[in-house]
């Protein structure tokens, strides 16, 4: 054979493989410009730190009838009061607005997010993916709000609310003072996005499986980050993950390691709930794992088995995936080998 005809039939393999791979990858891709649904996010937040205190029930009154949704809710879940009780949900929010502390951060909040449309067009891409491969989703209304450091999100139908004090930046100061370390990096806008679109496919699809064991719920959460996946397409995995990028480099330098840990510990099929908290739960690592590895591995497993899965068993659709609830025939056909 010619060595002409050898560099041909290496270039002809290496351009069929680029295009295998490229199929592979945009499997589930559609144009999210044809049809899109269009996400714009109320922003309750900036109306409640703008409000005139020197006419506070007027200006209650009118957030009230502005968000006669979500402003009952706040007030019971993150004032803490019943919302029928206006002279304490007045001083409450009095209260709030002058605090020096909260001042700052509310200034904060206005300044980060004076302009909000990067985060709607992530969330009109991912929205239009979901409408499209499951059309009975509801989607929801998406409010931003001051929450005070205690609350992240608020899921309840029609809507999902976001504390956008949460999400001002990995460095921002008053963080170092009131959360671990190791929760800070997740808490930065462009983690925005990806946390409601996670929170909407886990309410969207619980749990459903007989079984309570390890596996069955890194397979889950698995399923859920392959969704993620396909509906963000255009985000970092890190990102979508929580991760930095240092922590996804290294899961997938030791991937086989872990793996094999988990084998040979017989973690898969435990149903402790400190073994299944331990590989699956926020932590600043892994403790069966490595004291050098990122929390939630378990998780992050369950998404490489699920990636393997649908990609040696390319029949099987996204709303096949959603209702496959057998996770050990799962893994024996993901044929997952790190």
């Amino acid at each position: 054979m010619s060595s002409r005809k050898k560099i041909f039939i290496l270039f002809f393999l290496t351009i069929s493989l680029f295009l295998i791979s490229c199929r592979n990858s945009n499997r589930f891709q559609i144009d999210t410009r044809k049809n899109g649904i269009k996400v714009h996010i109320q922003r309750f937040d900036k109306d409640l730190i703008t409000i005139d205190t020197t006419h506070i029930n007027t200006e209650i009154k009118k957030i009230y009838q502005d968000y006669p949704d979500f402003f009952p809710v706040f007030v019971s879940e993150i004032l803490e009061v019943d919302p029928s009780d206006t002279d304490s949900v007045s001083l409450l929010i009095r209260n709030f607005l002058s605090d020096t502390t909260f001042a700052k951060v509310n200034s904060d909040v206005l300044e980060k997010f004076s302009d909000v449309s990067a985060i709607e067009n992530q969330l009109s891409g991912a929205f239009t993916y979901i409408h499209h491969y499951f059309p009975d989703i509801r989607l929801p209304q998406i409010y931003f709000f001051v929450s005070g450091f205690n609350r992240s999100i608020i899921i309840h139908s029609p809507f999902i609310a976001i504390g956008s004090d949460l999400y001002l930046g990995a460095d921002y100061p008053v963080y170092k003072q009131i959360t671990y370390e190791y929760l800070t990096y997740a808490m930065r806008p462009e983690n925005i996005a990806p946390d409601i679109v996670s929170a909407l496919l886990f309410s969207a699809f619980p749990m459903n499986s007989s079984e309570n064991r390890l596996l069955d719920n890194m397979l889950y959460r698995g399923k859920i980050m392959y969704l993620l996946s396909v509906f963000m397409p255009e985000e970092k995995p890190e990102i979508l993950m929580g991760y930095t990028p240092q922590q996804w480099e290294w899961c997938k330098r030791y991937e086989r390691e872990i793996w094999a840990e988990m084998i040979d510990k017989k973690s898969l099929f435990s149903t402790d709930f400190r073994v299944m908290d331990a590989y699956l739960n926020e932590a600043p690592f892994t403790a069966p794992v490595s004291q050098k590895s990122p929390g939630r591995v378990g998780t992050w497993i369950g998404w490489q088995i699920v990636k393997s899965y649908m990609g040696k068993n390319r029949e099987v659709s996204l709303q096949q995936l959603v209702k496959e609830n057998n996770y050990l025939q799962l893994l024996e056909k993901s044929d997952y080998r790190p």
